[in-house]
C-alpha cells in the first residue's frame, strides 16, 4: 500500500516515516506539509493512503479531505486535536489517531484501510445480475442486489440496511459496507449515514447548513454540512444551503 504522510511539523513527518518502515507491505510514496501539496501529489501520483494532519498552513486537513475525488486515496487523520473527530468521520476518515502515533494503533488503522482497498478490487463484478451484497445479520447472511439498498443507518451498535422491500440489522460497521457498495453510487453523508443516490427524491436544505436527504421510500436521513457541500459540488448546484429544496 502506498502511503502520503501529510504534517507540517518536521519531527511528526519523521516519526510516521520511521513507524512505517518496519512494515513491509507499506510504501511511503511522499511527503507533504500543507493540503495543497497534499491535493497536487494526489493529482500526480498514485496514492492508496494519506496520513493526514488536520491543522496545517492554509488548506487545513479536513478541508483537503473534502476536495478529493470520490474515488481518491483514504485518509487516516493523524493530530494533537480530540475536538475535530466526528467532522473527520462526516467527511469518511478511516481513523482518527491521537498524537503521539503509537506503532500498535497506526498498525491497526492501516490493517482497516488495507481491509477497505481489498473491498474495492472486485467492484468491477458489481455489475453483473449475480451481484449480491452479502450481509451478516443474527438471522443469518442476507444476499441483497447493491442497486435494491436505498440507504444505511447506525442504530446502537449495529446498521440497518434499508431496501424497499424490508430492512436489515448487521454487525457490519457502516464503513465496511460502503466499501462493499459502488462508489459513485452510494455516498456516506453523515458518520452515521450513508445513501444510494438513485434513490434520494428531494433534498431539503436544514438550518445547520446540511441537507435533509428524502428518499424515494418516505423515509428521511441526515446530511451532513461536509457531505452536503460535496453533493453540491457532484450534482453543479452553486445555490448557498438556505436556498430552496432541490427537486431530484
Amino acid at each position: 500500500m502506498k502511503v502520503l504522510i501529510a504534517d507540517d511539523e518536521d519531527v511528526a513527518r519523521r516519526r510516521l516515516v520511521r513507524l512505517l518502515s518496519q512494515w513491509s507491505d507499506i510504501t511511503v510514496c511522499g511527503e507533504c506539509q500543507t493540503g495543497e501539496e497534499v491535493l497536487r501529489a494526489v493529482a500526480e501520483t498514485h496514492v492508496d493512503l494519506i496520513l493526514l494532519d488536520i491543522q496545517m498552513p492554509g488548506l487545513t486537513g479536513l478541508d483537503a479531505k473534502a476536495l478529493l475525488p470520490g474515488r481518491g486515496p483514504r485518509v487516516i487523520f493523524c493530530t494533537a486535536h480530540a475536538e475535530h473527530a466526528v467532522r473527520a468521520f462526516d467527511v469518511g476518515a478511516v481513523d482518527y489517531l491521537l498524537k503521539p502515533i503509537e506503532p500498535e494503533r497506526l498498525r491497526k488503522a492501516l490493517d482497516r484501510a488495507i481491509e477497505g482497498l481489498s473491498a474495492l478490487g472486485p467492484r468491477a463484478a458489481e455489475a453483473s445480475p449475480l451481484s449480491r451484497l452479502a450481509l451478516s445479520t443474527r438471522q443469518g447472511i442476507v444476499l441483497i442486489p447493491p442497486e435494491d439498498v436505498t440507504h444505511a443507518v447506525v442504530e446502537g451498535e449495529l446498521v440497518r440496511v434499508h431496501t424497499a422491500a424490508a430492512k436489515h440489522l448487521t454487525e457490519l460497521s457502516l464503513q465496511e459496507l460502503a466499501d462493499r457498495l459502488p462508489r459513485g453510487v452510494f455516498e456516506r453523508v453523515h458518520r452515521r449515514a450513508l445513501v444510494n443516490l438513485a434513490h434520494v427524491g428531494r433534498l431539503e436544505p436544514n438550518e445547520v447548513g446540511g441537507f435533509i436527504a428524502h428518499m424515494t421510500g418516505g423515509q428521511t436521513v441526515e446530511v451532513s454540512r461536509a457531505a452536503a457541500r460535496e453533493l453540491r459540488r457532484r450534482l453543479g448546484l452553486r445555490r448557498a444551503a438556505g436556498d430552496e429544496p432541490l427537486e431530484g
